[in-house]
């Protein structure tokens, strides 16, 4: 039977950056909770194969979305290894501008053409419908968010999808975990679903207590019937750092 009191908590990412300074420490700090970080799964380029089997000629596009360093960084591997030479005509649109300071590790900054939004897709979104004329490649990962396609179809944007990456679940998890050691797992993705299934088969939630973001999380665990205590997005708790706080403050309530 899972434990009432939450003392331990699993999350499947990596740990931030500055633990000190980020969301995460207030869990910490209120709730006396120990937090563990392990990224659940690896992310790889496709094949080269798999890439040509999209048939996308790279230099047929005006424009380039990119959305994470993992974009920038598959991009520029399949055109090193398709030996593409970028004319300085390519037009870059990036969703931070760290993403697009970030393309200084592959081209000369100051000779390109290179936009950026605030902070969302929505405001990538702006930028890119001022240069709606062009025509837009869209480097993405296998199970990209289908929400930002959406959006640019909704405005009426040429764009093509390129699958670039995808993710793996990670192997032999149970050499660097113990699930028992656990009082809850926070999961944020269908492959982390995947990931945990493979490694802990024998884990269920009459032994531990799932915490999901996003509704294709829920539900992948809902299909092999894990019942979900903590759930985010909500209107009440849009992260899950929020819903973690509210749910553990829940549980001081009712002792």
């Amino acid at each position: 039977m899972a434990k009432e009191k939450i003392q331990s908590i699993l999350i499947s990412q990596p740990a931030p950056a500055d633990l000190e300074n980020s969301q995460y420490k207030n869990i910490i700090d209120k709730y006396g909770v120990k937090l563990t970080f392990n990224k659940f799964f690896d992310v790889v380029s496709i094949s080269n194969r798999e890439f040509r089997a999209q048939k996308i000629n790279i230099l047929d596009y005006t424009g380039v979305i990119m959305t994470s360093k993992l974009a920038v960084d598959n991009y520029f591997h399949f055109v090193s290894e398709m030996r593409i030479k970028i004319p300085d005509t390519m037009k870059f649109f990036c969703i931070t501008d760290s993403i697009a300071n970030y393309l200084q590790n592959y081209i000369q900054y100051r000779k390109r053409k290179i936009f950026y939004g605030k902070l969302t897709f929505d405001d990538l979104i702006d930028v890119i419908n001022k240069h709606s004329e062009e025509k837009f490649l869209f480097p993405c990962a296998e199970d990209a968010r289908q929400e930002n396609f959406k959006k640019l179809d909704a405005k009426g944007i040429n764009y093509t999808k390129a699958i670039m990456y995808k993710s793996t679940p990670k192997k032999d998890m149970k050499k660097e975990v113990n699930m028992k050691d656990f009082d809850m797992v926070v999961l944020f993705s269908p492959i982390g679903v995947r990931s945990f299934l493979q490694n802990f088969p024998e884990t269920t939630s009459e032994d531990i207590r799932f915490a999901a973001f996003g509704k294709a999380t829920i539900g992948a665990l809902n299909r092999v019937r894990l019942k979900v205590s903590v759930t985010a997005p909500t209107i009440k708790c849009p992260s899950m750092v929020m819903a973690l706080e509210n749910y553990l403050a829940s549980l001081e309530n009712e002792e």
